[in-house]
C-alpha cells in the first residue's frame, strides 16, 4: 500500500484521482482549503464519497499556510506527493490576481520545501495548457518555448515549472509537471463551459458563446487525466541523458525533471461541443454570440507523443461519450 498526499483533494481532478487511488487500496491524505471560488457544497459532497474509505484522511488547510503544510509532512511519510491544489480560472485571474500568487506561488513553494526536507521520492504537480499562451504552432509540444502567457494564471503555472526545475537541480528532488488540456466530466467545476452550458440549456436560458463559437479546445475526459497522472506519478522523474545545454529541451533536464502534456490530441470547435451537449440534453440551445474574451486563446491542441513514449498511455475518450456521462451525472446530482 503506497502512501499518497493529494492536495486539492476536494477539487474536480483531485477528487477523481483520490477516488481512483483509494479504490485500488492505496492510502491517501487529502489536503484542501475548501475555498468558495465555486460551490463549497459540491466540494463537501465529493469529500463525503472519499470519506467512505478507511484508507482516506483529510486535512482542511491552505497551502499558503506553511505551518499546516509542514505538519502534514511531519505526521506522514509519503511515497508520492501530487499537488493539484491551485487557484483555478483564466478569466478570474484577470480580476483577482492576488489570489493566484498566494495559492499558486506561495503554496507551491511550501510544497517544494516540504518535499525537499522530507526527501519525498517524487512530486507530481498540475501545470496547464494555458502556459502556451500566444503560441500558434500546432499541436503544442512540451519542447516548445512558452514565454508569452496571456493571463496571470498561465504565468503562475509556468512559474511552477521553473520553481520545480530549480528544486530538481539544486536538491535532486524528482518532479514531474503535467499540462492539462481543458478537463471535463462528472463532478466537474461549475465555472467551466460544460457545466455552465448544460445548466443554462436545461433551465431554458441563453448561453454566452465566445469568439462566436469558433474557438477550438482539446477537451480531455477526467478518467484519461487520472490515468495519466497516476502513471506519471508512479514513474519517478530522472535526468535526461541526452539533454544538451547548447540546445536545451525545456521539458527535460540534466536534473530529475519532466514536463508532459495530457490532452485528447483532438481539438473540437466550440460550436461542435455545444451541439454535442444539445444532443445529450435533448434541448436546443439559444446562443448569445460574443467576441473573444481577454486572456483566452483561439485554440489548444496537445502533442502527447512524449507522454505516450514515457508511460505508454494516450487519452482517447470520445467527446460524445464524455459529455453523455457528464449530463447523466448532472441530471442525477441535481435531480433534473
Amino acid at each position: 500500500m503506497s502512501h499518497h498526499l493529494v492536495t486539492g483533494a476536494a477539487g474536480f481532478i483531485g477528487f477523481h484521482l483520490s477516488l481512483h487511488l483509494l479504490q485500488r487500496g492505496e492510502k491517501v491524505v487529502g489536503f484542501d482549503n475548501l475555498n468558495d471560488y465555486y460551490s463549497v457544497a459540491l466540494k463537501q459532497d465529493r469529500l463525503k464519497r472519499l470519506n467512505d474509505f478507511d484508507n482516506f484522511s483529510f486535512v482542511e488547510a491552505d497551502l499558503a499556510d506553511q505551518s499546516k503544510v509542514d505538519k502534514v509532512f511531519r505526521d506522514h511519510e509519503f511515497d508520492r506527493v501530487i499537488n493539484l491544489a491551485a487557484q483555478a480560472g483564466v478569466r478570474y485571474s484577470i480580476s483577482n490576481p492576488r489570489a493566484y500568487t498566494e495559492s499558486n506561488i506561495v503554496g507551491f513553494l511550501n510544497i517544494l520545501e516540504a518535499c525537499r526536507h522530507a526527501k519525498t521520492p517524487h512530486l507530481t504537480y498540475a501545470s496547464s495548457s494555458s502556459v502556451y499562451g500566444g503560441g500558434t504552432k500546432m499541436p503544442f509540444a512540451t519542447a516548445d518555448r512558452v514565454d508569452h502567457p496571456l493571463s496571470l494564471y498561465a504565468a503562475t503555472k509556468k512559474s511552477n515549472e521553473l520553481m520545480a526545475h530549480t528544486y530538481s537541480h539544486l536538491y535532486g528532488l524528482p518532479t514531474t509537471g503535467l499540462r492539462f488540456f481543458t478537463v471535463y466530466g462528472p463532478w466537474g467545476r461549475p465555472d467551466m463551459a460544460l457545466f455552465l452550458f448544460t445548466k443554462a440549456i436545461i433551465e431554458g436560458r441563453p448561453i454566452d458563446v465566445f469568439n462566436e463559437g469558433r474557438m477550438q479546445r482539446d477537451f480531455t475526459y477526467i478518467d484519461d487525466i487520472v490515468e495519466g497522472v497516476d502513471r506519471t506519478s508512479a514513474q519517478i522523474a530522472s535526468p535526461d541523458p541526452d539533454w544538451d545545454s547548447n540546445t536545451p529541451n525545456p521539458s527535460t533536464s540534466s536534473a530529475p525533471y519532466r514536463v508532459y502534456n495530457i490532452g485528447n490530441n483532438n481539438p473540437v470547435e466550440l460550436s461542435t461541443f455545444i451541439e454535442t451537449i444539445e444532443q445529450a440534453v435533448g434541448i436546443k440551445a439559444e446562443r448569445n454570440l460574443m467576441p473573444m474574451q481577454a486572456g483566452d486563446v483561439p485554440a489548444t491542441f496537445a502533442d502527447i507523443n512524449a507522454l505516450e513514449s514515457a508511460v505508454g498511455f494516450r487519452p482517447s475518450t470520445p467527446i460524445h461519450v464524455g459529455i453523455q456521462n457528464f449530463v447523466a451525472w448532472y441530471r442525477d446530482y441535481y435531480s433534473v
